[in-house]
């Protein structure tokens, strides 16, 4: 039997991510056949996460100028990335040439910023969602969205959703299956709080403190990023 063609899948790494945007869908797409990750930063420093531990990049902006699949993920730190031009170039280079443009998370706040996004449907985590129309995007409520070849995961856990439904795209759904198998992917959460709808309105408060303690006035900084890019 002949060796699978490489897939080269970059995800972008930058301070502040949420590891599990990233780490979920790796451990998933890197069972692609032929599948080769690249963890891709500005430099190959140790970057650190939202999770008190740091991911080591493999390679730099210059080492990964194309991929068959760009995988951006959120976290605290989108908002910096978004405002940083060497990571919108990459990210444009690189989108501009690969067959799949995915994220999970804020990261289609960052594909929004690169104009990877502009008229497209995309998720994001459900606290940023609308924020997407400050770029052209439309927001869909939905855990994966697929648009040509754009894909977008919700929040975080969306992540392992969102690469299973692109396993099952690029190598077929006995493929995804098999996959969804060999990590035993069977959810049962112990709570029913999941999302805003679900969540009592003691824990929504809860969180929303907390987004405004570590990204204070989000929504008005992403917004001005928007502004900035259009002129």
């Amino acid at each position: 039997m002949s060796e699978a063609a490489p897939i080269h899948i970059a995800f972008l790494l930058f301070p502040g991510i949420t590891q599990l945007d990233m780490t979920g869908p790796a451990q998933v797409l890197s069972r692609l056949p032929g599948a080769r990750i690249h963890l891709v930063a500005r430099s190959l420093d140790p970057v650190p996460t939202d999770a008190q531990f740091a991911l080591l990049p493999t390679a730099t902006f210059a080492d990964v100028p194309r991929a068959d699949i760009l995988c951006v993920p959120g976290g605290f730190g989108t908002i910096p990335a978004m405002e940083d031009v060497e990571t919108l170039a990459w990210l444009r280079q690189v989108g501009a040439e690969a067959g799949w443009v995915t994220s999970v998370c804020t990261g289609s706040l960052l594909l929004a910023a690169a104009g990877l996004l502009t008229g497209y449907r995309a998720a994001c985590h459900w606290a940023s969602r609308d924020q997407l129309a400050f770029f052209g995007v439309e927001p869909v409520a939905e855990r994966v969205v697929f648009d040509r070849n754009r894909v977008s995961g919700g929040g975080v856990t969306a992540g392992i959703d969102f690469a299973l439904a692109l396993v099952a795209a690029i190598a077929g759904e006995d493929h995804a299956r098999f996959v969804q198998l060999s990590l035993e992917y069977d959810p049962h959460p112990p709570f029913d709080s999941g999302s805003p709808e679900r969540a009592d309105a003691a824990t929504l408060a809860r969180y929303r403190a907390m987004v405004e303690k570590f990204a204070p006035g989000r929504a008005e900084k992403v917004r001005a990023i928007a502004e900035k890019l259009a002129r």
